[in-house]
Order: C-alpha cells, then structure tokens, then sequence
C-alpha cells in the first residue's frame, strides 16, 4: 500500500519490465485479473513465444502466407499502415535491424555498413501481405521479421482500461514500463505521473505531468545505449538509414486519450524531429507532446488535456 492510504497499489513483471497497478480500493482479485489479461495479450503479441502468431509468421517469411486470430491481425494492418505513412519513422519490420545491433542486449559496437544495407532490403512494410478474406498475413521476402513490440504495449494498456471500465472501475493507474494509462482523476484530483531527467538515477525527475483519465507515453534515446568514442549510440533506429537517430531530441512524450496512439506518436515525433512536429500536431488536438531536447529545453506542444510542474530549474520551458 503506498504512503497514501486511499490508494492500493499492486505490482508484477510481465513484458518483460515491473508492472504497476494502483487502485482505490483493496481487491486482490481484480488485481489478479488485471495481471492474467496482461499475460495473455503478452503471449498474444509477443514475438518472443515459440508457439505465438508472430512467431509462426516471421518462421513462414518467404514461404507461405500464415493465418491468424483477429486482435492479431488488426494490430498488424494498423502497424503496416503506419509504417507505409510517408517519411514514417514507424516501421513494424525493423526487427533484422534492432537485433543486428543488439542495443540494451549486449551490443557495445556497430554494425558494417554493407551488413546494414543487407538487411534494410528485408525492411520494407509494403512487403508484408494481408488477405483480409482469410486473415492471413505474408512476408514476401525470406529473412523478413515483423515485431509489434513498438505498438503493443499501448494497445495493451488499453485493453486493460477497458477492462477496468467493464469492472466499474472509475478511479486506477496502470504503468506497463513507460506507457501509464488512467481512468479518473487520482487522489490529488489528477494523477501525477513524472517526466524522467535523461541519463540519470531512474528516480530524477525535471517535472510531473497532471492528468485526467488520459494516458502518458515517453520514449527516451536513455533507455537503451552504448557509447562508443564520444558518440551515443541508442534503441531509437532510423528505417531510412539503419542506424540511430540523430536529432536534438532526448525524450518525446506522448498525451492521448488512447496508450496505443502514444506508442505511434512517440516514433512518428522522434524522426520529425521538434519544429515539423510542432506544425504537425496543430492539425491533430488529441494529440500533446512534450519534448526533451539535447540543448536544455522542455517544449511543451499545447496544454489542453494536461498540466506540467517543472522540477528542474537548469531547463528551459516553452509552451505553443
């Protein structure tokens, strides 16, 4: 239970990172439900699983097409359709990529240039076939991997608050590592959930955004790297080029009504980049962003669905 006695809070690893529910009252069984929902989305989705959908699809690329249930399919063809946006930073087939480098898995060096270009052939989305008639999906190319890790952790944050819902929850907090989603409005009147200082403790923070039944996603080049020489090298790949992004971007967060659109945007922003992202999100008012940048800036996109406490008085802060 945590120092506030209103709220319960429960906990489990799963996705491979510490899950963390919180509540306004003490029901262990619908904790448990929460964290058996969770493990069967993660067996669903994961590309880690011998028996999984995915598994069975990246096992048959280049030879046969593979059918598959239908939450599966409808992450995939929303991946795909993300991935083929002009200029998208998103791309569910990066997989040959993100494993050749092994950033955050023991991968301290980099890859040849001619090995990287090898493998970008095997990255192409519009090589990813669907047949909606039999729900079955296809890697054109022998070699081709697809992964959903970039865009299930939102969906399933989602499903959790639906389920959430469906029990009448009104009032809870789900943190999957990095995508949080809430419903209502938290003890305080708002939940607050912090913004991370890049390469520091886990616990620094630079601020707490405020929310009202709305889900928080941040995506940082400090969750994962190695340096070498001077130079950082992170998890974040450029699909064009094969090799890290590099921008004045240190973390993007993403403010939405769904988690599954932070996953998206987080990605999307990142390769933007800070000044076509400002542009872009004018068009879409669902979606916030707050950018961390190499230079000291705290820029927030808008402040419609969100309030921001900075914390840290060697950043500079700006609203649009």
């Amino acid at each position: 239970m945590t120092p506030d006695d209103r709220v319960y809070a429960y906990s489990a690893v799963l996705m491979g990172s510490p899950i963390l529910l919180k509540l306004f009252e003490h029901n262990e069984s619908l904790a448990s439900g929460v964290f058996r929902l969770i493990k069967h989305q993660e067996n669903t989705f994961t590309v880690n699983r011998p028996h999984s959908d995915i598994m069975a699809i990246n096992h048959a690329a280049g030879r046969d097409p593979v059918t598959v249930s239908a939450p599966v399919f409808d992450l995939i063809r929303r991946a795909k359709a993300i991935s083929c946006l002009p200029d998208s930073s998103f791309n569910f087939t990066i997989g040959p990529l993100v494993k050749r480098w092994k950033i955050g898995f023991s991968g301290h060096s980099i890859p040849a240039a001619q090995d990287l270009q090898t493998l970008l052939a095997l990255t192409n989305p519009e090589d990813v076939i669907l047949d909606e008639q039999t729900r079955s999906v296809f890697l054109q190319q022998a070699g081709m991997e697809i992964d959903l890790g970039a865009i299930a952790k939102g969906y399933i944050a989602d499903v959790v608050r639906d389920y959430l819902r469906e029990q009448q929850v009104e009032n809870a907090l789900i943190n999957l590592g990095g995508n949080v989603q809430t419903l209502g409005a938290g003890a305080e009147g708002a939940w607050a959930i912090g913004l991370k200082k890049p390469f520091s403790e886990p616990d620094t923070l630079i601020g707490v955004i405020n929310v009202i039944g709305k889900s928080v996603v941040t995506s940082g080049i400090y969750e994962r790297y190695f340096e070498l020489e001077g130079h950082c090298y992170h998890h974040i790949l450029d699909p064009k080029t094969g090799y890290p992004l590099d921008n004045e971007l240190l973390s993007v967060t993403i403010i939405s009504e769904d988690s599954i659109n932070g996953d998206i945007w987080t990605t999307l922003l990142y390769g933007m980049g800070v000044e076509k992202s400002l542009a872009y999100l004018e068009q879409i008012p669902h979606i916030e962003a707050i950018f961390v940048t190499r230079d000291g800036q705290i820029i927030l996109s808008s402040q419609r669905q969100f309030t921001f406490t900075p914390l840290d008085d060697s950043y500079r802060i700006t609203t649009y």
